[in-house]
């Protein structure tokens, strides 16, 4: 029988060089994430529905909480993912933590993707790397 581990959650978490209310700014808007994620129509309000536009479509996605400019949460897809957003003032810049949960077993498959979780998990976890750790501080910091 094989076993059907959990897939842990991504977790970023880097250092900008940017005051919290631009980074909120940048995190909390269309526009802003649109820069550094992909093209939405994302609103900051609770409940509000929206859509990324995700190289397998169209994602439904739902906002869940916003707490300005400390944090923002939303589901993104079908598959149960959750992503939050986390911002800390520290010493006028400000560290953001960047977390997508809600992973299916790693061998269940994905839906759109059609590959299995823990696969899609990987593959996501390094395009959050390079999407927080180079575009994110590029959007804010210039």
């Amino acid at each position: 029988m094989k076993e059907n581990t959990t897939v842990s959650d991504i977790k970023k978490t880097i250092l900008l060089e940017a005051s919290i209310q631009k980074v909120w700014d940048t995190v909390s808007t269309a526009e802003g994430i649109s820069a550094w994620f992909m093209p939405n129509d994302f609103q900051p309000v609770e409940g509000h529905e929206f859509h990324i536009q995700s190289p397998f479509g169209p994602s439904p996605c739902r906002v869940l909480q916003v707490d300005p400019p400390n944090r923002l949460s939303f589901s993104w897809d079908t598959d149960g993912w959750v992503v939050v957003f986390e911002l800390e003032e520290r010493d006028g810049k400000t560290e953001f933590t960047l977390t997508h949960s809600g992973w299916k077993p790693a061998d269940e498959i994905i839906g759109k993707a059609g590959e299995k979780s823990s696969i899609i998990r990987d593959r996501m976890d390094q395009g959050w790397q390079a999407i927080v750790s180079e575009r994110l501080k590029k959007a804010v910091e210039g």
